[in-house]
């Protein structure tokens, strides 16, 4: 894949289904995947610095449209010289359309064919985000990797709606599609990425992601997971929509979720991730680790001068202990979620490094049976 000479995609290994290995190149920086992306909503991921980003392993990550255009607005971001400058991030970025962040103000916005009518929840003031102006805003942050204006629709949802929502997110992505054509979106050889929605109907989601391929985007997503259904119901949209993806085009599986939901869609041939949970979970006092999901307010650990992973080596398990953690927590200092925070990034960042061992070694779904069934106990 080549969105220009910024952004390409390369598999190494694999094809079509199952587990694959590849390289996404952003101009001089190359991103391994399967790769996770933190997710700094703000540009920051909250409590850690870029640096420390970078020391974990990071080089993608993802920064929210919505929340940027609000505060402190794309144009000032644009005159800071691009949203990487802004934040001293040296790897890459990936924005997302906002949609979901509109999605989730349900009393505060209107769905039309123009695009999505809203009050800002910071003041109440009305915007209007349109699959074109999405793309100039993304073009004003000067991310990497930027997506489409798309109709997320909440889970369970009947039929009728769900194709009403997938109708539209197509007729966006079209429109999208056209207006990067005519004004050069992504000239400097940003990716832009098209959404495969449908809801938890298999052939709704094949559908769509065949149509988008039609349209022709430089990489694909599977939203509209997480947002109710039932983890059973997740799989067999996943699988229809993957099997009439391209082989060479990146897939991203949007906000899911938690190591396991991880490793099975690595399992299934999707390439990048983000999610909220192991960063929100974390500054909760909950973390996973290579022996299974800690709860760091346990009791049990009020004693164990254990780190929180002995086999991890970032910063917080080189140098604390579970029974200081566990005391941060309870006396409500900040620094114990940010502690919890860097652990839990890490070990996102060592489990797809440990994903992509497992690939190339060819052992990859005994690697993931094991860690699933750790994960249960």
């Amino acid at each position: 894949m080549a969105a220009g000479e910024r952004v390409q995609f390369e598999l190494l290994q694999g094809g079509q289904d199952g587990p694959r290995r590849g390289r996404l190149r952003i101009g001089a920086l190359a991103v391994a995947t399967p790769a996770f992306m933190p997710v700094g909503t703000r540009a920051s991921v909250k409590t850690l610095a870029a640096g420390e980003l970078e020391a974990l392993g990071a080089r993608l990550i993802l920064a929210n449209t919505y929340h940027l255009f609000l505060r402190p607005g794309a144009e000032l971001i644009a005159r800071r010289g691009g949203l990487h400058r802004f934040m001293s991030w040296r790897g890459g970025i990936l924005t997302d359309s906002g949609g979901f962040q509109v999605y989730s103000l349900a009393e505060l916005r209107r769905i039309h064919e123009e695009g999505i009518e809203f009050r800002s929840h910071l003041d109440g003031t009305r915007h209007l985000l349109s699959p074109e102006t999405v793309l100039d805003i993304q073009g004003c942050l000067a991310s990497d990797i930027r997506m489409v204006l798309d109709v997320c629709t909440p889970q369970p949802a009947p039929r009728a709606e769900t194709v009403a929502d997938m109708e539209r997110t197509l007729r966006w992505a079209e429109r999208s599609a056209r207006h990067r054509a005519r004004h050069a979106v992504g000239a400097a050889g940003a990716a832009v990425f098209g959404i495969v929605q449908g809801g938890t109907f298999p052939d709704l989601r094949r559908d769509c992601a065949r149509r988008l391929v039609e349209i022709g985007f430089d990489g694909y997503a599977l939203g509209g997971f997480s947002v109710g259904e039932r983890a059973d119901e997740r799989v067999p949209g996943m699988e229809a929509a993957l099997g009439e993806l391209p082989c060479a085009r990146p897939r991203y599986l949007m906000g899911v979720g938690t190591p396991a939901e991880l490793l099975d869609a690595v399992g299934r041939g999707v390439d990048l991730f983000d999610c909220v949970l192991p960063t929100r979970n974390a500054r909760k006092g909950t973390v996973f680790s290579w022996q299974g999901r800690l709860v760091l307010k346990n009791r049990a650990f009020a004693e164990e001068d254990a780190p929180i992973d002995p086999r991890c080596g970032c910063s917080t398990c080189r140098r604390y202990s579970r029974a200081y953690i566990r005391h941060l927590f309870h006396v409500g200092e900040p620094l114990a979620g940010r502690l919890a925070s860097i652990h839990s990034l890490a070990f996102y960042q060592d489990l797809m490094a440990a994903a992509r061992e497992a690939i190339a070694a060819g052992n990859f779904d005994a690697f993931a049976r094991e860690m699933i069934a750790r994960w249960a106990r």
